[in-house]
């Protein structure tokens, strides 16, 4: 196998998931680096790789304070993120997209008429317990985005199965 087709394998092997807010400063952001370190310590074969983005997201902001704090305090380094607006190339790239809200999930049907059966799940819809939406905490103070951190990684779990299961 030439070097090209390798890479061009090893492409589609790798799967990407999507998490996705309104501006791609808080939320997504942080839910991408706590399943990067999660998904890497849960030690599977499978290539899945992260990314996050922002329903109405400006190209280029840099993470909010609290979240990159939120984030420092599991050891994680979101100093270098920079939003990203969702994009319809994006969507078709992604093997799953997981949203904060169902604002976030009926808004993505609605801007880019994706299909019904689309694989756009809430980053909390596998959890048995709680709420399954993770509310905006922009603007507010630490101890909301903790709590937001905090939902975020009790979701971890079922999400990891999720897609170790499905993708």
């Amino acid at each position: 196998m030439g070097k090209k087709s390798r890479a061009k394998k090893e492409r589609k092997e790798e799967k990407m998931v999507v998490f996705v807010c309104t501006a791609n400063v808080c939320r997504s952001p942080m839910a991408e680096k706590l399943f990067e370190e999660a998904w890497g310590k849960a030690g599977s074969k499978k290539k899945i790789r992260a990314f996050s983005a922002g329903i109405s997201a400006m190209d280029g902001d840099q993470a909010s304070e609290n979240s990159v704090i939120a984030c420092e305090e599991e050891g994680l380094d979101l100093s270098d993120h920079r939003s990203a607006a969702l994009t319809r190339a994006t969507i078709e790239n992604a093997s799953a997209i997981f949203c904060m809200t169902e604002s976030h999930r009926a808004l993505l049907h609605m801007y880019f008429e994706v299909p019904e059966n689309s694989p756009i799940f809430l980053m909390r819809e596998f959890v048995e317990e709680g709420s399954r939406e993770l509310p905006d905490p922009f603007g507010q103070d630490i101890e909301v985005y903790r709590t937001c951190r905090e939902d975020m990684k009790s979701a971890l779990p079922s999400l990891l199965a999720w897609i170790e299961k499905n993708l």
